[in-house]
């Protein structure tokens, strides 16, 4: 009884414990994108950065810019392996795992910028994206506006057809429908990554490269190059977009967060880039760059005969192509 006694004064004694809290973690939201940092898709995704980690809902968002933690063209498999969480993607990406919707990257697809906004803000883009969600364990979070492309050459020479083009080794991302896409404008595509494309100019190792003009300027290939033609080729999306594994570790809140942030990061892009599109061409001629706008009928001509004769085209669903025309 004596030693019961002793041992119960002696646990009084003790302090008493703390109760076990489980700590949440903070989950971690790795960005990469090829754009360069002066570019509007890299500094909107700054501010996406900000609006997140400044939200304190237990995510912390880091942005690599210019492909400094992957190469372009690797994202998509890294965001599938678990080794990243989110990056920009783009419609040629996506074809390269579904064939059938390679019909978003054909040269001459969207009439304008507002023809874009119809298809990925309607049915379309819906359908869209549940079947990369689907097929790939992407979540598309916002699409936005990567620019109109154009060509941009290390000297200038005179293009009215595709013909003049011929013989221009001109980079282009790698991929097969970006070589095709090539083909359509009648140049000799190059593959290449976007952080080699300046050096690449410089030395004359290509002689031209195809970018919308806010691309070309953030990149700075004015210093590199003489002549800009508006072959106004493509009209081009690009996606913001997380690891559907990594999407779904977030709790409801913390994807609400995510998605508005996401949201606010696509509309700064556009924005910004529309408003520099409007003024940037007399900005590349008071950097004396030879800037030409041209008929656009033999480069569509061209197009449509290279999609044609394309085994890649035929992969393409016809009942989608009918459905971005309508919208």
């Amino acid at each position: 009884m004596i030693i019961r006694r002793s041992l119960l004064a002696g646990l009084a004694a003790l302090p008493l414990a703390r109760p076990f809290v489980a700590r949440a973690q903070t989950a971690a939201l790795r960005v990469s994108t090829a754009a360069p940092p002066s570019d509007f898709l890299s500094k909107s995704l700054e501010g996406f950065k900000e609006a997140v980690n400044a939200a304190n809902a237990g995510i912390k968002v880091d942005v690599f810019p210019a492909s400094t933690l992957f190469k372009q063209g690797t994202e998509v498999p890294a965001l599938q392996r678990g080794t990243l969480e989110m990056s920009t993607m783009t419609t040629f990406e996506v074809a390269q795992q579904i064939p059938e919707m390679g019909l978003f990257n054909r040269a001459y697809l969207f009439r304008d910028y507002d023809h874009l906004r119809r298809v990925f803000d309607g049915p379309v883009g819906t359908d869209y994206r549940a079947l990369v969600a689907d097929k790939m364990g992407i979540v598309i979070l916002a699409t936005t506006y990567l620019g109109t492309r154009h060509v941009n050459l290390r000297q200038a020479r005179h293009v009215a057809a595709p013909a003049d083009l011929s013989g221009v080794k001109m980079r282009m991302p790698a991929g097969p429908e970006w070589l095709l896409l090539g083909r359509t404008i009648g140049v000799s595509p190059v593959p290449m990554g976007m952080p080699e494309v300046y050096l690449a100019l410089k030395t004359g190792t290509i002689d031209g490269q195809e970018n919308p003009l806010s691309v070309m300027s953030a990149a700075k290939f004015y210093e590199v190059t003489q002549q800009v033609v508006l072959t106004t080729h493509m009209i081009q999306p690009v996606f913001i977009n997380v690891a559907k594994p990594a999407w779904d570790k977030l709790s409801p809140a913390q994807q609400a967060v995510v998605q508005d942030a996401a949201a606010k990061a696509a509309a700064a892009n556009q924005d910004g880039r529309l408003a520099d599109e409007r003024s940037i061409i007399d900005a590349l001629k008071e950097r004396k760059l030879q800037v030409d706008a041209i008929d656009l009928a033999p480069f569509r001509a061209l197009a449509d005969k290279v999609y044609a004769d394309s085994d890649a085209a035929k992969a393409w669903d016809a009942g989608w192509m009918k459905r971005v025309a309508a919208a």
